[in-house]
C-alpha cells in the first residue's frame, strides 16, 4: 500500500495554448483540464491507475467536490479538517512542451493544524509507503516534514520525502544516521542546492549528481531518487548507483512527471524490484506522465519501462 500526505493540495487547472504564450496579449486557448492536484494526490491517482491500494490524507472537508472528484475516480480519501479553502493552481502549457505554472500560496494554519494529517496516516498498514510531498501552506512550521517522518518511521512506517524550499532545507539539515527518509525525491535544481553542486553539472552529468545524492546517504537519507528532467534520473542507495535514460518522448506537460517518476520507483519496490529495476520504472512513469496532458496519470499501457537504459554508475573515484 501506498498512503500519500499532502498537506496543500490544490485543484490544478491546466490551460492549453496553441501557440506561444503572449504576454500582455489576449489569446484563445486550446483547451481547459481542471483536475484534483498536489504531489501526494497525483501519487495516489496513478496508483489507481496501475492497480496499487493507496489512501489519500489530505486537509479538505469530508463534502468537499475535490473528495468526492478523487473518490468516484477510485481513490480512496482520509479528509481532515482545512484551516480554509482550496487553492487553485494554473499551468499554461505551449505547444513545443515549455509549461509555466502559478501556484497559489494555499490557506493559512495554525501551529497545529497539520498534526492531524500525520494521526491519519499513521492508522495505515505498518511497513506501508507513506509519501509526505508537496509545499507547506502558510504559517506551517519549516520543520514539519521532519517531525512527521520521525513519528511515522518510528511506528513502522517507510517514509519518502518530495518537498522543496525551507521545507526541504530542514529536512536536509537534519539527516543523521538511522533517522532520515527512506527515500529523498530532489530533482536536479534542489539536489544542487542541498549539496553545493553546480546546477548546470548536475544537469549534465549523470556521475556529479549521483556523487552529490551520496552525501546525503552520507548524512542519513536511505535512498536518493534525483529526477533530472530530459536527462532522466539517477537513483543512489545503499546497495550502488545507476543512470537512466527515458525512451523518445513528445512531451505534452511536464506538471506531475516527478510525481509519476517517485510512484514508479515506490510500485516497482513493492514487487521487489532491484535498484536499476525501480530506477527504469521511475523513469518510465515519468516519461510517460509528460507525454500526456495536466497531472494525468499514467497507465500500466502507456508505460514502456522496456525502453529505459539503465547504466551502473562507480562512485568510487567521486570526489
Amino acid at each position: 500500500m501506498i498512503i500519500t500526505v499532502t498537506p496543500n493540495p490544490s485543484i490544478d487547472r491546466t490551460i492549453a495554448l496553441p501557440g506561444p504564450l503572449e504576454r500582455g496579449a489576449v489569446q484563445r486557448v486550446d483547451s481547459v483540464l481542471s483536475q484534483p492536484g498536489g504531489k501526494g494526490v497525483n501519487i495516489s491517482r496513478a496508483c489507481v491507475a496501475a492497480g496499487v491500494d493507496t489512501v489519500a490524507v489530505l486537509p479538505a472537508a469530508a463534502d468537499d467536490p475535490m473528495v468526492a472528484e478523487l473518490s468516484a475516480t477510485g481513490v480512496v480519501c482520509q479528509p481532515v479538517a482545512p484551516a480554509g479553502p482550496m487553492r487553485v493552481n494554473l499551468t499554461i502549457t505551449e505547444p513545443d512542451g515549455v509549461t509555466t505554472k502559478l501556484n497559489a500560496a494555499g490557506a493559512a494554519v495554525g501551529p497545529h493544524d497539520l498534526d492531524a494529517l500525520v494521526d491519519a496516516a499513521l492508522s495505515g498498514p505498518r511497513g506501508a509507503w507513506v509519501v509526505l510531498a508537496g509545499s507547506l501552506p502558510p504559517g506551517a512550521d519549516p520543520q514539519w516534514y521532519v517531525g512527521a517522518t520521525a513519528r511515522l518511521r518510528a511506528a513502522g512506517m517507510r517514509v519518502a520525502v518530495d518537498t522543496s524550499g525551507d521545507a526541504l532545507d530542514a529536512v536536509i539539515a537534519a539527516l543523521a544516521p538511522g533517522e532520515g527518509p527512506d527515500l529523498l525525491k530532489p530533482n536536479a535544481e534542489e539536489l544542487a542546492g542541498a549539496t553545493g553542486a553546480a546546477v548546470s553539472d548536475v544537469h549534465e552529468d549523470a556521475g556529479t549528481a549521483a556523487a552529490a545524492a551520496r552525501t546525503l546517504l552520507d548524512r542519513g537519507a536511505g535512498a536518493v531518487l534525483a529526477t533530472l528532467g530530459g536527462a532522466g534520473a539517477v537513483l543512489v542507495d545503499a546497495t550502488g548507483a545507476w543512470h537512466a535514460v527515458p525512451p523518445p518522448t513528445t512531451v505534452v506537460s511536464t506538471v506531475g512527471a516527478g510525481d509519476a517518476s517517485l510512484f514508479g520507483h515506490l510500485v516497482a519496490d513493492l514487487r521487489g524490484a532491484d535498484g536499476p529495476g525501480r530506477l527504469a520504472s521511475a523513469v518510465a512513469h515519468g516519461s510517460a506522465a509528460a507525454g500526456l496532458p495536466g497531472t494525468t496519470a499514467p497507465t500500466p499501457a502507456d508505460v514502456r519501462t522496456d525502453l529505459v537504459g539503465v547504466a551502473a554508475l562507480d562512485l568510487s573515484t567521486a570526489h
